[in-house]
């Protein structure tokens, strides 16, 4: 089935985000998916899309990207009480027949505010965690509904998947994110590697940088180890998509290890033929 028959039926929000990441591992992963189901997935992800794109395009002030972000709030608070909704009327039947949670979707904006109030440079742990929360295990919690998780077994792995995906992608786009002045590594590690300043450009310059992204790379390991331990139970619901998602970004995470981030970088993807392979192990295999 090609990218144009699984879209042709979308309303096109989902049919923009689906085209978009048609090259990319989440796009593999949810091609594994039943229709229904894949289509919740690119629902949630629109909406992820959606306010992300409010908080990084820098397009408007700050107040008027909070401004952008309240209106989710209030489209979302018309959809859940049943009225008419205008930028979120793709998500209706997702959280209909999928029981998606209200304040999943708001913890995500909320996530997407923390960017806007100010860009995030060396955060504490604490502050790091919260941040991975919302933007990254409140997907995960919204995911798990549409793969018929229970929510003890499902949440714990949203708590997990969503934390090292979120670190990986961290340590993935220092530089991207520097561009836009942000440096989402915690002060703990920079500071332990002797780095005291929070200038992306100058921190991530410095060669010791490499001693505090691999600090933060074994924070996601952790992650990663706990999630895999609780899809080795085997849960009830579809865990074939987190499962190939936490191996091919943990590929992806042990591959920078590999080639370090002292500069200069060049960010890592995998080959069609490794990513062939994880799929077949962790994805087809069942």
């Amino acid at each position: 089935m090609t990218a144009a028959d699984m879209s042709a039926d979308m309303p096109p929000e989902i049919r923009a985000v689906q085209e978009k990441v048609s090259q990319s591992s989440f796009y593999t992963a949810m091609r594994l998916m039943p229709k229904s189901e894949r289509e919740a997935m690119f629902a949630i992800y629109a909406f992820c899309r959606a306010v992300d794109d409010i908080a990084d395009d820098g397009i408007g002030t700050r107040d008027e990207r909070h401004a952008a972000l309240d209106r989710w709030r209030a489209d979302l608070d018309a959809l859940y009480a049943g009225r008419a909704a205008r930028l979120g009327a793709f998500l209706k039947d997702a959280i209909a027949g999928y029981g998606l949670r209200q304040e999943d979707f708001l913890a995500v904006i909320d996530g997407m505010d923390m960017d806007v109030a100010g860009d995030i440079r060396a955060p504490d742990l604490a502050t790091l965690d919260l941040y991975c929360d919302r933007v990254a295990s409140a997907v995960g919690r919204l995911s798990i509904k549409v793969f018929g998780m229970d929510d003890e077994p499902g949440f714990a792995l949203a708590h997990r998947l969503g934390r090292a995906l979120q670190l990986t992608n961290i340590l993935r786009d220092l530089d991207e994110d520097a561009a836009i002045g942000r440096l989402y590594l915690p002060r703990e590690h920079l500071m332990a590697a002797g780095i005291v300043t929070d200038d992306p450009a100058i921190a991530l310059a410095n060669p010791a940088i490499d001693k505090a992204c691999r600090a933060t790379a074994r924070l996601a390991h952790d992650h990663y180890r706990e999630a895999d331990e609780i899809m080795r139970r085997r849960p009830k619901g579809h865990i074939r998509t987190p499962r190939l998602m936490g191996a091919v970004y943990a590929e992806i995470l042990r591959r920078m290890e590999v080639q370090g981030w002292a500069p200069p970088r060049r960010r890592v993807s995998l080959p069609k033929t490794r990513l062939l392979t994880i799929l077949i192990k962790h994805g087809l295999a069942g």
